[in-house]
Parts: structure tokens; C-alpha cells; sequence
């Protein structure tokens, strides 16, 4: 089968699309046993298949490998005790493997769609809005509070503003450029705000008194201006560090207005609290049913020319998601 292989862990130049790969054999290595291949219809890249190709993920396979996370397709074999079954349109999260023609899924963090969501939304929208929506559950967010969404033109923050569209009172995207700012507003931004531009201040004037979430799959420097843009009571959520650089934080700031650091981490919440992921999959697969969900794809690739794939997000160039068709080549 055809599939897009990281050779050796390199980086993201070294990426290969290659015709003579292997079938998938017995079971994903996350799905205790149980066998759920998939006919790929289109995959996608995010930053922890970045950080894969360099070696630096701390759930990452051994090179030589298939990138890719997340797919969208249709099942093709099924153990008989799945829920899934051959036929069915699914769209999942696999770690590794989904750049290719079949993949191995992980029965709980695969959900059915529905036949007016095209494959390309579909493999755009498990793993961001999985993130975002446990994001905001883990931040207990309420209705008409006000969230501050870094990263907002990427995948997990494209996907927490479309979640937040008329919930959040305001929702504030924080980016870099024009470009992002066009589809922070497009996925839902009330607010969209400039990296350089005092940010953490006008989040502040904008709310009178700061917001009660920050979503930051970002990190870097900008953490400490994130708990100055908090109203009392506020949680700064840590999503990723995409910015490539660990932040550190001074605890007397969260002394002095009784704010949180809450780290959201979908698989570690799912092996302490087995059950979840079936009920975080309920949500989505409901979401995508009614068509409540707008997986924002800023970036669409034939299969024959995504050796660039993991290079758009290594050049900070992308705008939500990057997805790969994989059927159509």
C-alpha cells in the first residue's frame, strides 16, 4: 500500500511517499487487542507528528513509521465485539499510521460521522475538537464566561472557537497576523487581538477585570502576561508547546488571585478514569450529527504532493488544520 514514511527521525525535510509498504497487521498497540482497520479516505497532520519526526513525542513510534494522526474513512474490518462495523464512516485519532491507504484505528478515540460531513472535515475534526471540548470541560467552563484563546488560528484553537460560537461572553482570539485574524473570525472570534499589542491589557478593559479562561496550546514567554489576563478565579489551561520552548511559572501569582495551571492530557485522564473517552466520543459524534461542528482546513493536500505536510506546521504556516488526500491520489 501507498503510504507518506518517515524514514528516520530527522525531522520534517526527510518525509517520503512510498507504494511498497506492508498491510497493517493485528491490532493498534493503544487498542488492547482489538483489531479496527480503516480504508483512508483523507489524513491530517498536527504538532505532535512534528515533534514525532524529530523523535521528541513522548507517545511516538520507532522510525522508519507512517506520519500522520488523525483520518477519516471507512471501516473495513471490526472485531465482533466493536461497536464499529464494516461500512460504517468513522474518523479517529491513531497516534501514527493515518498517511496511508488503511490504517489501524483505536476503537475509543474513533467516532462515527455522518454522511454531510465530507472526509476532509472529518479527518480534521477528531483530535482538535476531542482537545478543545475536554479543554473546556477541564476548565469548567460555563456559559457566558469569557475565554482567551491562544494559538487561535491553528487546529486546537480554530476548533475551541467554533465550540465557543454564542457560549463564551467574549470569546478572545490572540494571533500574530492579519491572515489569522481573518480565520479567527471566521471560526467564531467576538475579539481578535494582535501577539504584539498589549493583549493580556485590552483582554483586561475588554472584560472589566480579565477573563475565567486562557487556552494556550502555545507556551513559550508569553504565560506570565496569560495569568495577568485572568480575572480572579481564573484557570490558565495548558494544551501544548508549540511555540517549542516550556514555560515556567511563579507561584506567588497564582497566590495573590486564586488562579489555576490546569494541563489537559486526553489519554492519562483516560487511563485513570476508564469510560470517559466513550463519553467525550457521545458528545462529539452528537456535535458532528448536527452539524454543530465546523472543522476550519486551511491547508489540502493531494497525496502525491504531501511530503510537505509536516513542513507547513514546522513553518508556522499553517492556518487550522492540514489535511492529505490520501483516496483521491
Amino acid at each position: 500500500m501507498r503510504g507518506l514514511v518517515v524514514p528516520r527521525t530527522a525531522g520534517p525535510d526527510v518525509l517520503e511517499l512510498r507504494d511498497d509498504l506492508p498491510e497493517p497487521e493485528g491490532a493498534h498497540p493503544w487498542a488492547d487487542g482489538e483489531r479496527l482497520l480503516v480504508q483512508v479516505h483523507a489524513a491530517a497532520v498536527a504538532f505532535p507528528d512534528l515533534l514525532q519526526s524529530r523523535g521528541a513525542y513522548q507517545h511516538g513510534t520507532p522510525a522508519p513509521y507512517v506520519t500522520g494522526g488523525e483520518y477519516a474513512g471507512v471501516v473495513l474490518e471490526a472485531s465482533p465485539r466493536s461497536r464499529f462495523r464494516p461500512g460504517d464512516r468513522v474518523a479517529g485519532f491513531a497516534v501514527w499510521g493515518a498517511a496511508a491507504e488503511r490504517v489501524l484505528g483505536i476503537p475509543r478515540y474513533t467516532v462515527r460521522i455522518p454522511p454531510s460531513m465530507s472526509w476532509v472535515d472529518g479527518a480534521a475534526f477528531f483530535l482538535n475538537y476531542a482537545t478543545a471540548w475536554f479543554t473546556l470541560e477541564r476548565a469548567g467552563f460555563e456559559d457566558g464566561q469569557g475565554v482567551l484563546v491562544h494559538g487561535a488560528a491553528g487546529g486546537v484553537g480554530t476548533a475551541t472557537l467554533d465550540l465557543l460560537r454564542g457560549r463564551a461572553k467574549p470569546s478572545i482570539a490572540v494571533v500574530s497576523s492579519d491572515a489569522k485574524a481573518a480565520v479567527a473570525e471566521q471560526c467564531g472570534a467576538d475579539v481578535v487581538l494582535r501577539t504584539g499589542d498589549g493583549w493580556a491589557v485590552r483582554a483586561r478593559e475588554l472584560t472589566g477585570g480579565g477573563v475565567d479562561v486562557v487556552v494556550d496550546p502555545v507556551g513559550g514567554d508569553r504565560v506570565t502576561d496569560s495569568l495577568r489576563a485572568l480575572d480572579v478565579g481564573g484557570r490558565l489551561m495548558v494544551v501544548g508547546f508549540a511555540e517549542g520552548t516550556i514555560p515556567e511559572v511563579r507561584l506567588n501569582r497564582l497566590l495573590l488571585r486564586n488562579l489555576s495551571v490546569v494541563g489537559v492530557a486526553l489519554d492519562p485522564w483516560e487511563q485513570r478514569f476508564p469510560g470517559y473517552a466513550s463519553e467525550l466520543v457521545a458528545g462529539l459524534e452528537a456535535a458532528a450529527s448536527a452539524g454543530s461542528v465546523h472543522p476550519y482546513v486551511g491547508h489540502r493536500l493531494a497525496f502525491d504532493q504531501s511530503t510537505d505536510a509536516l513542513g507547513i506546521l514546522d513553518r508556522r504556516d499553517a492556518h487550522g488544520k492540514v489535511v492529505i488526500d490520501v483516496a483521491a491520489s
